[in-house]
């Protein structure tokens, strides 16, 4: 991952998470089932944050580039957002649970990326 893919994900993944979180808001409503509402709203959040983080890690590729670190934790970054929030988008949307398992390797893909952040950073 070089900068300008980081900065082209993050700009798509951010107008997604706005696009789809208005959705959620307005146009969905009687279509997620009550009791599925909060974990929509969890999906847009952390794809919201991680969308955010994936920015910050374009701009650190500005400074670093060729940061083979930095670029791996763009690439969890993104792994993370499409197994975590996609996995639950899905299973809001359809009341099908059948990509559960999905969302716990998304998460750990978020806390993979961020741990790289970490050590990037440390060996700056």
């Amino acid at each position: 991952m070089n900068a300008r893919v980081a900065l082209t994900l993050s700009a798509v993944f951010l107008f997604a998470a706005v696009g789809i979180g208005a959705m959620g808001s307005h146009a969905l409503r009687t279509v997620i089932a009550p009791e599925l509402q909060p974990a929509f709203a969890n999906a847009v959040q952390y794809h919201f944050y991680h969308a955010l983080g994936l920015l910050g890690i374009a701009i650190l590729l500005l400074h670093k580039p060729g940061s083979r670190l930095l670029a791996a934790a763009g690439w969890l970054l993104v792994a993370g957002i499409v197994l975590f929030s996609g996995s639950l988008y899905f299973i809001t949307l359809t009341g099908n649970h059948a990509p559960v398992m999905l969302t716990p390797v998304g998460g750990t893909a978020f806390l993979a990326a961020w741990a790289t952040l970490a050590v990037a950073a440390w060996r700056w």
